[in-house]
């Protein structure tokens, strides 16, 4: 073995400690979910993370793949101030391609890397009890929810007998109907419920800039405080803004970090646990 090597396990080392027997919620999202390569590294990563007594819980999204099959069945995706337009067929294809197609290929993916792995929506055991959520001044985009309440027993029992929880958001209310739930609060969510001692979100940038046109402007570590600046001041892209407001309502509730990073990046996962200097952008309180 290299030098090299064995300095980076004794880097990582105070890290394994301070970790053991801690939940880390992983939302899974980016280009992670569509090139092969970084769909086995990621497995690996999270099947690495398990066995050195860390509890990773995965969340996923798949809005990518979900507006492919809609245009395969020529049904056009719609989408008003960024939330997709959800009418009877469209939340039934929803939950067929998070709930079935992606859900299920990365259970598999996890298993073939090693680990166990069991994949649920939010209908199993009314893990996630959602409502329907409207627009500005009441505006009705059909089956989209929001997250009402989290019931974390499931996934408590998984954790505990061994097993990688793989979560698609998908959420129910009390009269059966299926919502389209924003994976990135259902991951904050998630994580509030179960205590988790951080949340990673895998994206495809590097975390979060200061000024976005500046690309030397990468910040390491933010506050509450001063992401809620940020949010406010209009620098942020519109796509990271409900990450950002998600990744402010967890810290508030009782994780003690959140951590943005570039999944394009192969074992960013493991760089950003176990190193001194890590890697994106970190969120503490």
């Amino acid at each position: 073995m290299k030098i090299e090597n064995v300095e980076i396990l004794v880097e990582a080392l105070p890290y394994i400690i301070e970790f053991k027997n801690t939940i880390i919620v992983i939302k899974y999202g980016g280009s992670v979910m569509t090139d092969e390569e970084l769909k086995q590294s990621f497995c690996k990563d999270v099947v690495l993370l398990k066995h050195l007594g860390i509890h990773p819980v995965i969340v996923h999204g798949g809005g990518k793949k979900i507006s492919e099959f809609m245009e395969r069945l020529n049904k056009k995706p719609k989408f008003i101030q960024g939330q997709r337009v959800t009418d009877k067929e469209t939340v039934e294809i929803v939950e067929m391609i998070l709930s079935g197609i992606i859900n299920k290929e990365l259970v598999f993916n996890i298993i073939k890397n090693g680990g166990k792995a069991v994949g649920i929506s939010g209908k199993d055991n009314f893990t996630i009890k959602a409502k329907k959520k409207f627009l500005e001044n009441n505006f009705d985009i059909g089956f989209v929810g929001e997250v009402e309440k989290i019931e974390p027993s499931l996934i408590i029992s998984l954790i505990n007998d061994g097993f990688i929880p793989v979560i698609s958001p998908v959420g129910v209310d009390e009269k059966g109907n299926s919502y389209n739930v924003n994976a990135d609060d259902v991951t904050a969510e998630i994580a509030v419920s179960l205590k988790a001692e951080k949340i990673i979100y895998l994206t495809d940038v590097d975390g979060i800039y200061r000024d976005i046109n500046d690309k030397n402007s990468l910040i390491s570590s933010i506050t509450v405080k001063e992401l809620t600046n940020l949010v406010e001041s209009g620098n942020l892209k519109e796509g990271m803004i409900p990450k950002a407001l998600s990744m402010i309502k967890a810290i508030e509730r009782g994780v003690k970090k959140v951590h943005i990073i570039n999944g394009k990046i192969k074992h960013s996962l493991l760089i950003e646990i176990f190193t001194n200097q890590g890697i994106g952008t970190q969120i503490t309180i």
